[in-house]
């Protein structure tokens, strides 16, 4: 198998691929904030949960339910910036897996990744751990 890359860009295909998937795991998990909430453990992500209150309406109180899930629509997702941020992220995402998986085929194949093809990637990748790093910042 020929490479189209040097032995840095071999480097940097493996570690792309690691951390592209790191983020995807990431923004898959339920548990980027941890807290309680009613004297219960709580965990949510972008559009998972873990123990979240429910209102009863038929004893009118709120009560927790003990289970995690996704959100039953994206509508569910409790205010319009955590919605932004779970497309940011997913496109974020989406972006890295992109550029890591075009980078490991380089390592298979020849002349696929020239060096302007490389630096465009690399700015690729960037912008994708910008969108994907960044949901901390706003909410």
């Amino acid at each position: 198998m020929a490479s189209s890359l040097t032995c840095a860009g071999v480097v940097w295909a493996f570690l792309s691929f690691l951390c592209a998937a790191t983020s995807c795991v990431g923004f898959f998990m339920p548990y980027w904030l941890l807290g309680s909430q009613l004297e219960k453990s709580v965990s949510f992500g972008t559009f998972r949960r873990c123990s979240y209150p429910v209102r009863d309406e038929s004893r009118q109180t709120t009560v927790m339910v003990e289970q995690c899930g996704r959100y039953a629509s994206f509508q569910a997702i409790p205010s319009a910036e955590w919605r932004i941020c779970t497309v940011v992220t997913g496109l974020g995402c989406g972006l890295l897996l992109l550029v890591a998986l075009t980078a490991l085929m380089g390592c298979c194949v020849s002349e696929l990744i020239s060096r302007t093809v490389g630096r465009v990637a690399g700015g690729i990748q960037f912008l994708g751990g910008k969108c994907s790093c960044g949901e901390g910042t706003g909410t």
